[in-house]
């Protein structure tokens, strides 16, 4: 298509588009390109995608753990009992559950759920770590494993997110690291249904959920999850199934960091997807698989954990995607057999299969069951559904339709057009922000947009690494620890392990913190200190220090400071600067992560945190201690062209003047022009509903 050129003279543009606009008063919206919603056709989609994560996850229970190794299941095994211990496994799509009961693959994003439709009056689209705790121990204390039940009972014991992940393997209610399993990729991919077109603002949402439970190349696998079914309204439904899944997985790639091991997954999977001349031979992608990151692990630089680890079902999750070519029964069926946890990947690709069909899904499925049975897994849920001839406690549509006022605010927070005052009446429609080259003004790359991209950027302790600086750290205790009551080894205060984003394979190196107790225990009225030196300036806009694990019983007690000084080495002298938010530190909450920001960042060599300790042994337990920089700014789109601060016909005239590429197309034509001008007159065409 040819570019147009902004060459109208003011007046003439103005008569252009005065006409334009008079042709379109009494019309209604046109959805002709999907930055375009609408409402009424998304909640059918969710409905779609609750439907298809159920039938999914119940197919794929049917071979969990039950095949984890050679020789796995071909398609030979679909529509038999391949199990002769147990000839009631019959593999075949399963739609006969009413209600359809909840599985640990659709309720804790029911929980997530719950907690933003309840809180959303106050206009929360971010749950914080007191707020995800607090649901966790109210609805979340049953039918949970791995990752996400030590996550639970740590936060039994006072644990708040992001540590909830970070701490597992450290605290005797948690003794095991379960923080690279699986259990945020089938958690939290729901996110992006929530943020429509807009994946930088899904990763933002879902960040403290997948970091609840998950970390490293765990949470990157999550985050692919979430950007897929962020993209999922955006696909071009005019390409072949093949190509819909193929250009999926290539943008949703791009939020992955290269380092990690997540993206070593990724890229495997789709290149012998590519380089596979037979697309129903799906066995020997999983063959292969099964080689690089199981069997052959160690060789190929890999560690093969359970067959419940994030890594090879993030493999078959891609394979299923891929080879299943968004026809939701092969998906399923290629999740089902492929073995490890197959039920999880399946329920995540055949959610996004059933979304992104929508109708015709449904249509394919007209006796399948609407209902939802939740309080067979979670507690203390209302009934949606009351009444003595009710199945279950909720329904599908009523599920989609609750989400639709979380995305209402969602999509006018980023600058997009959405009804004031909607509520989950489906009716209306979404107008996204900008989101071609357009948008790179106001927009980072992909991988930017991370937020734990983002916080990688911000350590200290790994700029300087990085560059090939030295970081120093020391504690004013000298001497070892007791056994049992910290590492000693003041090196864990600057590993930067807390804050490392790079995804990388782990070999069992140590994880842990420095604590400040020694044999006679310490002085309870002598302050104590965790010194940072970097041998360069840093930016310090936030000091972060997290702290390690608490010891209240016993006859030595301590872990935490009953108070914090912050102080920052400038100009080869300590002061404490103006802060403006702290944490507190509390004996009742151990692995805390304290932040305290400045009123105004410095540049600095170094960090200070000080203060009396407490309990009886008088001791301080650190993880980590960083200096961090300020968080990226990026500025918000919009449709203000000439940034007038309002959105009017003279930003048609702006357009005119300087065409770009507004929906994300890569085309700079008369459809961005339409786009904007939808944008301009929605308060007046919005009502009146969309047109295809």
């Amino acid at each position: 298509m040819t570019r147009l050129v902004g060459t109208y003279r003011h007046a003439a543009g103005a008569t252009l588009i005065a006409g334009l606009l008079a042709c379109t008063l009494a019309a209604p919206l046109r959805a002709d390109e999907p930055r375009v919603i609408d409402r009424a056709e998304y909640a059918t989609r969710l409905r779609a995608m609750w439907m298809g994560e159920c039938i999914a996850n119940w197919t794929g229970l049917r071979t969990e753990g039950m095949v984890t190794s050679p020789p796995f299941l071909t398609d030979a095994a679909w529509g038999t009992s391949p199990f002769p211990d147990r000839p009631w496994v019959y593999l075949n799509v399963y739609l006969w559950d009413n209600p359809w009961r909840a599985d640990d693959d659709t309720d804790v994003e029911y929980v997530y759920l719950h907690a933003m439709h309840t809180l959303g009056s106050g206009g929360i689209n971010r749950l914080k770590p007191n707020q995800i705790a607090q649901e966790w121990t109210e609805h979340i204390n049953s039918y949970i494993w791995v990752s996400n039940a030590a996550a639970r009972a740590l936060i039994g014991a006072g644990v708040k997110p992001p540590m909830t992940a970070l701490a597992q393997g450290l605290d005797p209610v948690a003794p095991v690291d379960q923080s690279l399993m699986i259990d945020a990729q089938l958690t939290t991919e729901f996110f992006g249904m929530l943020c429509p077109g807009m994946p930088d603002r899904a990763l933002q949402m879902a960040d403290l959920p997948i970091r609840t439970t998950a970390r490293g190349y765990a949470a990157h696998a999550a985050q692919f999850y979430v950007v897929l079914y962020s993209l999922a309204s955006q696909v071009d439904r005019s390409l072949s199934g093949r190509d819909q899944a193929l250009w999926l997985v290539r943008e949703a790639r791009k939020y992955i960091p290269d380092t990690s091991k997540s993206a070593d997954v990724i890229d495997f999977v789709l290149a012998d997807f590519l380089a596979n001349p037979n697309l129903n031979d799906w066995e020997t992608t999983r063959d292969r698989v099964c080689q690089r990151y199981q069997g052959n692990c160690a060789a190929n630089g890999f560690v093969y954990r359970f067959w419940y680890e994030s890594s090879v079902n993030l493999a078959a999750g891609v394979m299923a995607l891929l080879y299943g070519q968004m026809d939701f029964v092969r998906t399923v069926q290629v999740g089902t057999l492929s073995g490890w946890d197959s039920d999880n990947g399946t329920a995540t690709m055949g959610g996004l299969v059933a979304f992104i069909q929508g109708q015709q899904f449904l249509d394919q499925y007209p006796a399948v069951s609407d209902n939802f049975w939740i309080s067979r897994t979670r507690d203390n849920l209302p009934d949606y559904t009351p009444g003595p001839n009710s199945d279950g406690e909720d329904t599908f549509t009523l599920m989609g339709r609750r989400m639709l006022p979380i995305i209402d605010r969602e999509v006018a927070a980023a600058g997009g057009r959405a009804a004031v005052g909607a509520t989950s009446t489906p009716s209306g429609a979404w107008i996204l922000p900008p989101g071609g080259a357009g948008a790179a003004l106001f927009k980072p790359a992909a991988l930017a947009c991370v937020p734990t991209q983002q916080e990688f950027g911000r350590s200290a302790n790994w700029h300087v690494r990085l560059a090939g600086g030295v970081v120093l750290a020391k504690s004013s205790v000298p001497g070892g620890p007791q056994p049992g009551f910290g590492s000693g080894a003041g090196a864990l205060i600057v590993d930067g392990q807390e804050s490392d984003w790079r995804g990388l394979e782990e070999f069992g190196s140590p994880r842990g913190y420095c604590s400040t107790q020694r044999a006679g225990g310490n002085p309870t009225s002598v302050s104590q200190a965790f010194t940072i030196k970097y041998d360069r300036p840093v930016q310090v806009h936030t000091v972060r220090f997290i702290g390690g694990r608490h010891f209240t019983t016993g006859p030595s007690t301590g872990g935490w400071f009953r108070s914090i000084t912050v102080e920052v080495f400038v100009g080869n002298r300590w002061i404490t600067p103006a802060i403006i938010s702290a944490g507190v530190p509390l004996s009742s909450a151990p692995f805390a992560m304290l932040d305290f920001v400045l009123a105004t960042p410095v540049q600095a060599t170094g960090i200070r945190v000080s203060g009396l300790p407490g309990g009886t042994g008088a001791f301080v337990t650190c993880m980590e201690l960083d200096a961090l920089s300020a968080p990226p700014v990026v500025a918000m789109p919009t449709f203000d062209l000439n940034h007038d601060g309002s959105i009017t016909i003279d930003d048609l005239y702006a357009w005119t003047l300087a065409p770009v590429d507004l929906n994300a197309d890569g085309i700079v034509d008369a459809r961005d022009l339409h786009y904007l001008e939808q944008a301009i007159r929605f308060g007046e065409t919005a009502g009146m509903g969309v047109h295809r």
